[in-house]
C-alpha cells in the first residue's frame, strides 16, 4: 500500500473527513504527487503549512506526508506561480513528492479531537456538543482518548457517535473564572491570555458552564448559553455580545488552542494506527517551526 494512502485511512479512523464542515472548508487529500519520496518513513504534524515549515519537511528525506491542520489551499487557485507564497508550496511539494493532508474541522469535530483535547484542562465533568453531527460514522477503534478527567484512558470500543462542532463542559465543581484562566494557560502552556470578565463574574460568581470551540468561536459559541466561552479568538464586537449575555471569555490566540493537540493526542494516535501490522518503523513527528504568528512583548 502506499505511503501516503496508509496515512489517509489513518488519519480516517482518527477524524473522519465526513464529519467536517464541507460548506466551507477545504479538507482531505489536498496534494497527491505522482512520484512519490522513495521509501519515506516519517509524517510531519503542523497547524499551519508555512514556507519555514515546508523548508523543515523537505530537508528531511524521510519525509513523505505532511498533515497540516490548516489546509493550505483553501480558495480556488487559477494558476501556480513561484512568486505566490501558497501557490509555491503546492509546486514545492509535488516537485519534491511530499503529499499534503489537511484535517482541520474534522479534527474539531470528532471524538477525543481538538475540542475534546481544550476540554481536558479544565478540571473534572461532563462534555457534550454544541451542536451534535448528523449521521456521524459508526466504527470501532482502539486507541487512547485525552478526557476532561487529566487522565489518559484507553476505550476499546469508541465511534464518533458523540462528535459534534464546539462543546459545551459542565463542570462537576464550579469555581471562579481566576481558576479557569490558571488552567487553561497551564493546559496551553501560556503565560498569558485574553479575558473579557463581566460584572457578576468579577464579583465572584462562579462558572459552571464552559462553552468551547478550538481557533475562531464566534459563530459556533454566541447561539449557545454558557457562563464562559473559551476559544481562540473572536472580533471585538463579538466579545461585547458575549458579554451582553452575561458571558465572559477567554482568548488565547487562533492557533494556541489547537497546537497542544498534535503532539499530546494526535502524534500518539497515528502512530499506533501506522504501525499496526507492520514491521518497518514509520514515525509520526510535530514542527519545531510552526507556531502562531501573534506573540506578547
Amino acid at each position: 500500500m502506499a505511503f501516503f494512502t496508509r496515512v489517509i485511512r489513518a488519519m480516517e479512523k482518527i477524524s473522519p473527513i465526513s464529519l467536517a464542515e464541507h460548506s466551507w472548508d477545504n479538507v482531505g487529500k489536498l496534494i497527491e504527487p505522482p512520484y512519490p519520496r522513495h521509501f519515506p518513513s516519517r509524517v510531519l504534524l503542523t497547524i499551519d503549512l508555512t514556507p519555514l515549515v515546508l523548508e523543515e519537511a523537505l530537508a528531511d528525506k524521510q519525509i513523505g506526508v505532511i498533515i497540516a491542520y490548516h489546509p493550505p489551499i483553501f480558495r480556488p487557485i487559477k494558476r501556480l506561480n513561484l512568486d505566490n507564497a501558497k501557490q509555491a508550496i503546492v509546486l514545492k511539494c509535488v516537485a519534491q513528492g511530499i503529499g499534503v493532508f489537511s484535517p482541520h474541522t474534522a479534527s474539531d469535530s470528532c471524538v477525543g479531537g481538538v475540542n475534546d483535547w481544550l476540554a481536558k484542562g479544565l478540571g473534572a465533568g461532563t462534555i457534550k456538543p454544541i451542536a451534535p453531527a448528523q449521521n456521524p460514522p459508526e466504527g470501532l477503534f482502539h486507541f487512547p482518548i485525552l478526557f476532561c478527567n487529566n487522565k489518559i484512558q484507553i476505550y476499546d470500543q469508541l465511534g464518533h457517535e458523540e462528535a459534534g462542532t464546539g462543546r459545551m463542559f459542565t463542570l462537576d465543581q464550579p469555581a471562579p473564572l481566576s481558576t479557569i484562566i490558571e488552567r487553561v494557560k497551564q493546559h496551553l502552556k501560556l503565560r498569558y491570555v485574553r479575558v473579557a470578565t463581566t460584572n457578576k463574574h468579577s464579583s465572584g460568581e462562579l462558572i459552571s458552564t464552559i462553552g468551547i470551540c478550538a481557533g475562531s468561536g464566534s459563530s459556533v459559541l454566541l447561539p449557545a448559553t454558557a457562563d464562559l466561552y473559551f476559544t481562540g479568538e473572536m472580533s471585538h464586537h463579538d466579545i461585547l455580545a458575549a458579554l451582553d449575555k452575561n458571558t465572559s471569555v477567554i482568548l488565547c490566540e487562533h492557533s494556541n488552542t489547537e497546537r497542544g493537540y498534535l503532539s499530546e493526542v494526535l502524534k500518539p494516535k497515528l502512530e499506533q494506527l501506522l504501525k499496526e501490522g507492520k514491521e518497518e518503523k514509520i514515525d509520526v513527528v510535530v514542527s519545531k517551526v510552526d507556531k502562531d504568528p501573534l506573540e506578547t512583548v
